[in-house]
C-alpha cells in the first residue's frame, strides 16, 4: 500500500533498496552455506561463545583435574600412614606420637575429619603393611630415598625398579649416605595474629627455639610454609617452643635431609621431574627424598 504525500515518495526508494538487499542475500546464501573449504564458511565458527567454552573446559581439564587426582592420591597415602601408625602404636594419639604427627599432617593438607577417623578405625580391616626404604640413583648422579608402605614387598620392589629402569635409573645402595635423618616442624607462614613471618624473623626464632636450620617452602596450594630442622630427640620440645612463640605448627615428622646437594643441567632436571612424577604415581610410594639443588 502506497503512503500518501511526501512520506510515501521518500519511502519508495528505501523499499527498493531493502528488496534489492534481500534478493542479493538469497542469491548469495547457497555459496555462504555450501559445504567445502570456503573462507566465509570457516568464519561462521569463530564466534565468541566457542573460545569461552574451550577456556572453561581447559581450566577444568588441565588444572582442576590434575589437582583433584593429586589430592586423592595424597589422601590415600595419608590413610595408609594412619593405619600403619595405629597398627604400630595403637589408636590413641595421646600415647602414640607417630599417629599424632600424621594426624597433624592430614589436617595441614585439609584431609576431611571423617576420612581421618575412618582410616584410624579401619586399621584392623586392612592387610599387614610393611615399611621399606629403597635407595636409588637419579639423573646427574643425584641420590633418591624412596619410602614405601606395602602389603606385597616383592610386587612393590619390582614396580619401583621398573619405574627407575624405564627412566634410565637404577637402585643404588650408597644413596642413604647423602642424607641425615632429622626432625622437621612445618610452620605456617603466618603467626597466630595472621601476620606474615619473614625468613629473617624465622631465623631468629629458630635460634631461640634451639632449631638447627629453617627455610621457606611453597606447598602444593601455593601457600608459603617454614620448615624448622632439629635433631630427632628434640623434635617435640622444639615444636612446643615454636608454638609458645606465637607460630602455628602444622606438622612435625622425621624426614631425610640432604647433607650434600647436586646441580643438574636443564635436560637432567627434566629427567628428574619425570622420574619423580612416575614414582609419585606409584600407589605404595609414600614419599621420595632427593638431594637435587
Amino acid at each position: 500500500m502506497a503512503l500518501p504525500g511526501a512520506m510515501g515518495r521518500a519511502a519508495a526508494p528505501y523499499r527498493c533498496h531493502v528488496l534489492a538487499s534481500v534478493l542479493a542475500l538469497q542469491e548469495l546464501a547457497p555459496r555462504l552455506f555450501a559445504p567445502g573449504p570456503h573462507p566465509s564458511h570457516q568464519a561462521l565458527h569463530t564466534t565468541g561463545a566457542t573460545p569461552a567454552g574451550h577456556n572453561k573446559w581447559s581450566k577444568v581439564k588441565h588444572i582442576k583435574g590434575p589437582r583433584d587426582r593429586e589430592r586423592s592420591q595424597l589422601f590415600q597415602k595419608l590413610s595408609k600412614l594412619l593405619r600403619f601408625a595405629v597398627k604400630e602404636g595403637g589408636p590413641n594419639p595421646d600415647y602414640n606420637t607417630n599417629l599424632a604427627n600424621i594426624i597433624e599432617q592430614c589436617r595441614s593438607k585439609c584431609m576431611p575429619k571423617a576420612s581421618i577417623e575412618a582410616a584410624i578405625k579401619g586399621e584392623d580391616k586392612g592387610k599387614n603393611s610393611l615399611y621399606q626404604l629403597y635407595e636409588a640413583r637419579g639423573p646427574g648422579g643425584s641420590a633418591l630415598l624412596i619410602e614405601v608402605l606395602t602389603d606385597n614387598a616383592k610386587r612393590t620392589f619390582q614396580e619401583v625398579r621398573h619405574i627407575l629402569s624405564r627412566n634410565g635409573m637404577q637402585m643404588f645402595d650408597g644413596a642413604r649416605h647423602s642424607f641425615d635423618k632429622k626432625g622437621v616442624i612445618t610452620v605456617s607462614g603466618q603467626d597466630r595474629q595472621q601476620r606474615p613471618v619473614s625468613l629473617e624473623q624465622a631465623l631468629e626464632l629458630a635460634i631461640e627455639a634451639g632449631a638447627q636450620d629453617v627455610w621457606e617452602e611453597e606447598e602444593g596450594d601455593e601457600q608459603t610454609v617454614l620448615k624448622f630442622v632439629c635433631e630427632v630427640p628434640s623434635l617435640h620440645q622444639i615444636r612446643k617452643k615454636l608454638d609458645s612463640l606465637e607460630l602455628q605448627p602444622l606438622a612435625a615428622a622425621l624426614e631425610f635431609i640432604p647433607n650434600a646437594r647436586v646441580q643438574l643441567s636443564d635436560e637432567e632436571m627434566e629427567q628428574a621431574s619425570q622420574l619423580l612424577a612416575s614414582l609419585g604415581d606409584c600407589q605404595d610410594v609414600i614419599r621420595v627424598y632427593d638431594n637435587i639443588e
